[in-house]
């Protein structure tokens, strides 16, 4: 591959992807605020830059996958981001963030003549790595050609279209992570349920994941509090709920589960 790809965010499921962009052929110029996590791609033959604007190239592509709002919006308004990305430019932003906030970074990005495509990830880092990720993507069509080839290489299985709206993507995402972390829990009661009764909760949910639930999130969290393994480990459940809530109460929309769902998520 001719072009270099700038890449921003090598956690637990940016590192994954950064190195499947690498396998599949493309140059990489790499950041992230903790260096030493780029080592495994700089000794693959990517480049580490010491400051995110660094990443880019005039009229090139970059992809970001960090933490929330706050650190996405400390990259794109860093010194010199947006100015030397430039005309032609495409962003990539992939972290799960407010739609609004989408929205306004997407401005931002049009006031330089580059261009804002939303694209988060359904899928945890093991996905990644078997290229099993399921990505809704939104933004002006011609830089969302541009970039699906880019998607797919970086462990994209699926790749959705929801359009030129800024937001929507992100409401897809939302959406998805309220309705995953609401199986969990639910799975967790019900087995919990089970178990006290004297009933074998594999057995259960190897039933029921065979039958009526047969869907990969009810299989995989299942089998985890089934073993007695916590089906949430990290912030990001309570991180996504709650911008689930804040979404839906811009449009004056009560969310009684996603209330309560929050809740339990604070107290655990």
């Amino acid at each position: 591959m001719s072009e270099t790809i700038g890449f921003i965010g090598l956690g637990q499921l940016g590192l994954p992807m950064a190195t499947n962009l690498l396998q599949a052929g493309y140059a990489l110029r790499v950041y992230n605020r903790t260096a030493s996590k780029a080592e495994p791609l700089v000794a693959q033959g990517a480049q580490l830059v010491e400051r995110p604007a660094d990443v880019a190239t005039s009229g090139g592509i970059v992809a970001t996958i960090v933490w929330d709002d706050t650190a996405l919006e400390s990259v794109v308004m860093s010194d010199g981001f947006l100015e030397k990305l430039g005309a032609g430019g495409v962003h990539i932003a992939m972290s799960t963030i407010l739609p609004e906030t989408s929205k306004r970074l997407a401005a931002l990005h049009a006031q330089h003549g580059c261009t804002y495509v939303e694209a988060p990830i359904f899928g945890r880092p093991e996905a990644a790595i078997a290229h099993n990720l399921w990505i809704p993507f939104a933004g002006p069509q011609q830089a969302k050609d541009r970039v699906r080839p880019l998607l797919q290489a970086m462990g994209g299985k699926g790749i959705f279209d929801f359009g030129e709206e800024i937001g929507a993507a992100n409401i897809v995402k939302l959406v998805g992570n309220f309705l995953i972390v609401s199986a969990g829990h639910s799975i967790r009661e019900a087995l919990a349920m089970a178990r006290n009764n004297g009933v074998d909760p594999k057995a259960v949910i190897n039933m029921l994941t065979s039958t009526l639930f047969s869907a990969p999130i009810y299989q995989s969290y299942g089998q985890r509090v089934a073993e007695l393994s916590t089906p949430f480990t990290s912030a990001i459940p309570l991180k996504d709920v709650g911008l689930f809530k804040k979404t839906s109460q811009q449009v004056e929309m009560s969310t009684p589960i996603a209330d309560l769902l929050y809740d339990i998520l604070q107290s655990a």
